[in-house]
C-alpha cells in the first residue's frame, strides 16, 4: 500500500463503516482509514469473500470493529450502521460468468443486499455513503473511451444488479434526501486479491500459474483491452468521495480508472517480463458476457472530487506482482 494522503480533513473524530471490509477493495480502504487515525472502522462482512487474513491486519489497530454478518439481512445492517458517520458500500458478488450461473443468488446480495444498507443508512442518519458499481454497466455500448451517461444493455446478471444499484441510489438521495455517490471500478487489481476459486482475478491468476508453470488460461485472443487499474486509486475515491464537502458531487456515479487501456496479451508478457519466465498462455475460447474493449474518461471524478491516479498501471503492477511472488514463490 502507497504512503499516499487522499484527505485533507480531520478523521479522528469520525465513524466509518465499511461493508465488505474483509475482502480486496474493501480491506484496502478500512486498512487506509485506520492508519489515518479514524475515531472508528467498523467492518460488517460475512466472509463468503472475505478473508481472515486480512482482518488480522486490521485488528492491529484499536479503532477496528468487526460484524459478521449479512446485508441480506436488514437487522444486521442496522446494527452496523449504528453511530456511523460515512459508509463506504463494498460488499457484492463479483464475477460476470458466475451471474450467468446464478443470477438469483446475484440478485439477492447485490440488489436486496443493498437496498437494506441504503434504508439503514437513511434510519441511521449517515452523512455520506458511497458504493462500488462497476464498468460492466457499460454494456454493448461501444464508443470509447467511456463517459458515465453514455450505458448501452446490459450482458450478464452481474451488470444488471449493479444498474439497478445506480437507480436505487438516485432514487434514494431524491426521497430521502441521502448524500450518495456510486464508483464505476475498471478492473482493479493489486495486492490482497483472491488468487485461488474458480472465478479468481487475472493477474494473481497470470502469476501464480508462470511461476507454478501451470496451465495459464486467455480467454479469446487476448487483444481485448481493459482499463487496468491500481488498488490505491480506488481507495482515492472513495476517501474523497465519503469526505467530500462539494454537494454538486452526490447522487452520481463516476468512472475510478487511470484512463489508459492495454491488452490481455500485454499485461501477460509484462508479468512474464518481470518474473524472468517464458511460460506460455494457453488460448481458449472468449466468455460469454464480456466486453471487448474498456477504457475510461475519468474527467468528472477529477472535476467534482479532485480524483487524480496517484498509481500508474506499470507501478501497481510491479507492487502486485512482487507481492504474490512471495506467496508463490
Amino acid at each position: 500500500m502507497s504512503n499516499h494522503t487522499f484527505h485533507s480533513t480531520n478523521i479522528s473524530q469520525a465513524s466509518f463503516l465499511v461493508t465488505g471490509g474483509a475482502g480486496f477493495i474493501g480491506s484496502h480502504i478500512a486498512l487506509y482509514l485506520l492508519k489515518h487515525g479514524a475515531k472508528k472502522v467498523r467492518v460488517l462482512d460475512n466472509m463468503v469473500n472475505g478473508f481472515e487474513k486480512n482482518l488480522t491486519i486490521l485488528s492491529a489497530y484499536p479503532a477496528f470493529e468487526f460484524i459478521q454478518g449479512d446485508i441480506r439481512n436488514h437487522e444486521t445492517c442496522l446494527q452496523a450502521c449504528e453511530g456511523i458517520d460515512y459508509i463506504s458500500h463494498q460488499a457484492a458478488l463479483g464475477s460476470v460468468p458466475r451471474s450467468i450461473k446464478e443470477p438469483v443468488y446475484f440478485n439477492e446480495v447485490n440488489v436486496n443486499g443493498f437496498v437494506n444498507m441504503l434504508n439503514a443508512a437513511v434510519a441511521k442518519n449517515v452523512k455520506s455513503f458511497v458504493y462500488a458499481s462497476s464498468s460492466s454497466v457499460y454494456g454493448d455500448e461501444p464508443s470509447l473511451p467511456k463517459i458515465e451517461n453514455k450505458i448501452g444493455n446490459c450482458l450478464s446478471p452481474y451488470a444488471a444488479t449493479k444498474k439497478t444499484n445506480e437507480l436505487y441510489a438516485q432514487v434514494f438521495a431524491d426521497i430521502y434526501d441521502i448524500k450518495v455517490m456510486g464508483f464505476r471500478y475498471f478492473n482493479i487489481f493489486g495486492p490482497r486479491q483472491d488468487p485461488d476459486g474458480p472465478y479468481a482475478a487475472v493477474i494473481p491468476l497470470f502469476v501464480k500459474g508462470i511461476i507454478n508453470q501451470t496451465p495459464v488460461y486467455i480467454n479469446g485472443d487476448g487483444e481485448q483491452t481493459r482499463d487496468f487499474t491500481y488498488v490505491d486509486n480506488a481507495v482515492q475515491i472513495n476517501i474523497k468521495g465519503m469526505l467530500s464537502e462539494n454537494d454538486e458531487a452526490f447522487n452520481k456515479v463516476y468512472n475510478v480508472a487511470i484512463g489508459e487501456s492495454c491488452s490481455v496479451n500485454f499485461l501477460y508478457n509484462a508479468c512474464a517480463k518481470q518474473l524472468n519466465s517464458d511460460w506460455k498462455a494457453v488460448y481458449r475460447e472468449p466468455r460469454a458476457g464480456d466486453i471487448r474493449n474498456s477504457l475510461a474518461d475519468i474527467s468528472l471524478a477529477s472535476k467534482l472530487l479532485h480524483y487524480e491516479p496517484v498509481t500508474k498501471f506499470s507501478e501497481g503492477l510491479f507492487e502486485t506482482i512482487e507481492f504474490f511472488k512471495q506467496i508463490y514463490s
